[in-house]
């Protein structure tokens, strides 16, 4: 697991060393031909194909694994977006370990949620979205190993302009700065036996507990917020072979009395039903 670290780091020095010398031949006379350039990108895929072949796909799970049950991370009526019950990948790649991770968004009735806008409005606030500020539970007991959520919440993504810019220019710049501007304020639990919970985009200063801490089945650890690489509040939930979703692996999950919701299937978490029995 360690290996994929300096691979993931060298990586993005490439793609900035890329960016540099774009900038610097628009800039100066530097007298080389421009494909030059492209020679970072070019070794930067290459190190990605070695990568895959020396150990496989470089981000996707060793071998399958039966799923590990937990408690649902919400309470409340929410709606599926990205589920691993469709595909896996489930957001199309292994990276950052969300082989199986699931994007869940609040919808207390039908339409309670704005929807996509082709042009207007370019975005939203985020108390516009009844997910912002619901809060997150802890799925199993388990200890807090991560905690960050000093990052700001930013406004929706969630018209054509808006989208397109994430997803060509934001998306791309988060990417090259590390998981961290990823998955923006987050928090991973270990639950023990080699499993790990990420949850991303949570609300800048919600969070309840700090690294090191122990927490119990259904405690309130933060808030639904819309940081990092997100379109709208929502929660990205997955499990994880690791603490680093830079290195980790994904886990495939299902929730007590849930399974795991398909893409647009609605499903609802009653307060007493956020741990189960055998949590006890």
């Amino acid at each position: 697991m360690t290996g994929r670290k300096p691979t993931r780091i060298a990586y993005r020095g490439l793609q900035l060393t890329f960016l540099g010398l774009v900038i610097a031949h628009l800039s100066l006379d530097l007298g080389y031909p421009w494909w030059w350039n492209f020679l970072p990108i070019v070794l930067a895929c290459t190190l990605v194909i070695m990568a895959g072949r020396w150990g496989g796909a470089p981000d996707s799970p060793r071998v399958a694994r039966e799923p590990v049950e937990v408690a649902p991370p919400v309470t409340g009526r929410w709606t599926a977006q990205n589920s691993p019950a469709d595909r896996t990948p489930s957001h199309g790649t292994h990276a950052y370990g969300q082989t199986f991770a699931i994007d869940v968004v609040a919808e207390p009735q039908p339409g309670a949620r704005p929807g996509f806008s082709p042009l207007w409005p370019l975005a939203r606030r985020n108390a516009a979205f009844p997910a912002f500020g619901a809060p997150l539970l802890a799925v199993a007991d388990g200890t807090v190993v991560r905690a960050a959520d000093r990052q700001r919440d930013h406004l929706s993504r969630t018209s054509l302009p808006a989208l397109l810019y994430l997803m060509l220019i934001e998306g791309s710049v988060r990417d090259l700065l590390g998981a961290k501007r990823i998955v923006g304020n987050h928090l991973v639990l270990d639950l023990g036996g080699g499993s790990y919970a990420l949850y991303a985009h949570l609300r800048r200063g919600s969070l309840t507990v700090r690294e090191g801490d122990r927490v119990c089945a259904g405690q309130v650890l933060a808030r639904c917020g819309n940081s990092g690489n997100s379109t709208e509040p929502h929660l990205h939930f997955q499990l994880m072979d690791g603490p680093d979703p830079d290195t980790a692996r994904g886990i495939p999950f299902t929730w007590h009395g849930i399974g795991v919701p398909r893409n647009r299937e609605a499903f609802e978490v009653p307060a007493q039903a956020s741990q189960p029995a055998w949590l006890g």
